[in-house]
């Protein structure tokens, strides 16, 4: 099946037109025409080679909503016309004891990544989402609700079940006190979800300019970590924090936030290990933990909770054209909160 989308030849490159092949459709298979393809700062740092030896030519993306146009012989959990999503793997070894409770992204072999990998016949190179048209093993791929946009729904599949299954996992719900650090890409997600999960939801940001959109997106409180013992008040006043930033920072003074018995989950991937205080957490038993996407499962249930309360991604739409662009704008957090592609350009 003849695809166009965008791609990084080489290391460092500049994402170019590409014209390529996507297999032919198998027996489970379902093809589906790209409305939207969201950013995510995991493309940025895959194509410029910045997470080790990648593939190239690359076509990044795993954050992908569309319409199926054509299903295998034997396919039964999607028709034609059916809204899909695709999120950060395609495959996984399906026999392991992760695969078979549905958590797929720890599969005991590894998940097959949307790009950037080989696929299970360890030779054909997975091709990712900047592109018209995709094929995908029916198993791998979830259904969107009719009632949330396509273009809003895109970095669900990454940004969206990844602070989705740490508030599931931790139980969050009415009473729940649940702190965000960062409001970007993953972060302003974080608050849709705890809020609508009935979760009292404080914003631990630096960029006081963004306290509004906080404030409508469901956060009770706000505050600016930049001001000098912003954060002295909070003591001991969490249930759960979420970090959804990358860059590094003092953990310590983030875990004396914590309650007894509670976690600090960590989502974003800093560029070096944090240093520790043991002495931060024996005092209530604190733990630090880290959470990674979703299964199919649980993506599942994350878009049926969307369709539900109504929750979507903010985002900018733009023309493939845009894309390096929008590039340089993600890493200088000049995005209100995700930059989508917009399928029709490629």
């Amino acid at each position: 099946m003849k695809a166009r989308g965008l791609a990084a030849l080489s290391a460092q490159s500049a994402l170019t037109t590409f014209e390529f092949e996507r297999r032919e459709l198998g027996s489970h298979d379902v093809a589906l025409d790209i409305a939207y393809a969201g950013i995510c700062h995991s493309d940025i740092h895959q194509v410029r080679e910045e997470w080790g030896p990648a593939i190239f030519p690359m076509v990044p993306g795993h954050e992908i909503a569309g319409t199926v146009s054509a299903i295998g012989e034997s396919v039964t959990k999607f028709k034609i016309g059916d809204r899909i999503g695709v999120g950060v793997f395609i495959d996984s070894c399906r026999t392991c004891a992760s695969c078979l409770s549905g958590l797929q992204q720890y599969c005991e072999e590894g998940m097959t990544g949307t790009y950037n990998t080989l696929e299970r016949d360890g030779t054909t190179v997975a091709l990712g989402g900047y592109s018209n048209l995709f094929v995908i093993n029916e198993d791998y791929a979830v259904h969107i609700p009719e009632n949330l946009a396509l273009d809003g729904v895109a970095p669900l599949l990454c940004a969206g079940i990844t602070l989705y299954s740490p508030l599931r996992k931790w139980n969050v719900g009415k009473g729940s006190k649940v702190a965000v650090m960062g409001l970007g890409g993953l972060g302003h997600m974080g608050v849709k979800f705890a809020a609508a999960l009935g979760a009292e939801v404080t914003v631990l940001s630096h960029s006081a300019s963004k306290r509004d959109d906080a404030i409508e997106m469901g956060a009770t409180h706000f505050v600016d970590t930049s001001v000098p013992r912003a954060l002295k008040p909070l003591h001991k006043s969490f249930d759960l924090i979420l970090n959804t930033v990358s860059a590094s920072l003092d953990i310590n003074s983030y875990l004396n936030l914590l309650k007894l018995d509670a976690t600090l989950v960590v989502i974003g991937l800093p560029g070096k290990p944090y240093e520790v205080n043991v002495g931060a957490l024996l005092d209530g038993r604190r733990r630090i933990a880290g959470s990674m996407i979703g299964g199919i499962p649980e993506m599942q249930e994350m878009l049926d909770f969307c369709g539900l309360h109504s929750i979507v991604s903010d985002v900018e739409v733009i023309d493939a054209s845009y894309a390096n662009t929008a590039y340089e704008r993600t890493i200088a957090s000049d995005v209100k909160y995700r930059f989508v592609i917009d399928g029709a350009t490629f």
